[in-house]
């Protein structure tokens, strides 16, 4: 991890910005992310600019740049994405002292809570048109959402680093290696290609030029149905429905399947325990252990275990009887667990 990650100052900012013939004012605004360092900039002629970096060991410049080129086609698409500015070398990456960064434009707007009706289709539309151009290209470089890479090999790294107690540890890896194998069975019919990957509503704005879609960081091969469940994570009639109507607006311009929606609850798990490593891996970031006080205790892992266990009484309740005929349920996991209307984006706030 290079030094300059967690010491960047706003001298080296404003460099960064004058290296390629930028006149920044001195107004220099830390924005709030986990993730990266990212910074908003004014310019003598009253103009902002965000420039971002990237954290080093996370992605590789050929994986950055392929975010970067698909954000591209997007807007070359008319698609309302906020893109990297492509600078006077030709190029949208650059580095400082081994960290990648890139320069964008900002884009004003503020985040919505809830969507009207006429929102929701909208955003069913652009969506489907994110997917269009998502689909029309294979990714080489960035990983696949999958049963490995956001179950087995998070799990993996929580246990090769004993970063789980033993009093939670055989609960949490039997429950993993279940939503992992379910995962899998159900995804193996179901499509994969480019997508956002962290569609949710803190990587949108709305403004006066109408939505603009946010933070492409994770951006993955992985099932459309990923970039759809976040917008609608509730589980109450309103949002099945406005789930519904953002699904019938989607279809005037893709096709989507009714039987790809079996993949939210595991999607849900997945989730957390992806999340669970992330804080894990980065708990050498300054940032973390002030932001996350209770990570590693013992009463953090049996909350943990306790919703993945609930979570995946939820799955197993979520199969079709086509579907639940093919897995083997736990006697542990035959009791009902009420379907509850809970708040399971603990994880969004700070991330971007």
């Amino acid at each position: 991890m290079s030094k300059l990650f967690y010491s960047i100052t706003p001298e080296r900012v404003l460099q960064s910005l004058e290296e390629f013939d930028f006149h920044p004012t001195g107004h220099y605004l830390a924005l709030n992310s986990f993730e990266n360092r990212v910074y908003d900039i004014k310019l003598e002629d009253g103009e902002h600019l965000i420039i971002k970096f990237y954290r080093p060991g996370r992605w590789s410049k050929n994986q950055i740049q392929e975010e970067h080129d698909f954000l591209l086609e997007l807007k070359a698409n008319d698609i309302p994405v906020c893109a990297p500015m492509v600078l006077n070398d030709g190029q949208t990456i650059h580095s400082a002292e081994e960290v990648y960064f890139a320069i964008w434009p900002r884009t004003g707007g503020r985040s919505a809570d809830e969507f009207s009706d006429e929102q929701v289709q909208i955003l069913g539309r652009l969506v489907a048109r994110i997917h269009n151009v998502g689909d029309s290209k294979i990714s080489s470089e960035r990983i696949c959402l999958d049963s490995d890479s956001y179950g087995r090999l998070p799990l993996k790294f929580l246990l090769d680093n004993q970063i789980i107690p033993e009093t939670a540890r055989n609960r949490y890896q039997t429950a993993v290696y279940n939503i992992s194998e379910i995962y899998e069975t159900l995804a193996k019919e179901i499509p994969a290609h480019r997508i956002h990957g962290d569609c949710h509503t803190g990587n949108l704005l709305y403004g006066d030029q109408g939505w603009f879609f946010l933070d492409f960081d994770d951006f993955l091969t992985g099932p459309p149905v990923q970039d759809i469940w976040m917008f609608f994570s509730s589980r109450d009639e309103n949002g099945i429905r406005q789930r519904n109507l953002f699904l019938d607006a989607y279809r005037h311009f893709r096709d989507f399947h009714p039987s790809w929606l079996s993949l939210i609850e595991p999607l849900r798990a997945l989730r957390y325990i992806h999340y669970a490593a992330w804080i894990a891996r980065r708990w050498d970031d300054p940032i973390f252990p002030v932001s996350f006080p209770q990570f590693g205790t013992e009463s953090y892992w049996e909350e943990c275990v306790t919703d993945l266990e609930d979570q995946l009484k939820t799955i197993y309740r979520s199969l079709d009887k086509n579907q639940g005929s093919v897995f083997s349920v736990p006697s542990e996991y035959e009791e009902e667990a009420p379907l509850t209307n809970e708040d399971y984006f603990w994880d969004l706030k700070e991330d971007s």
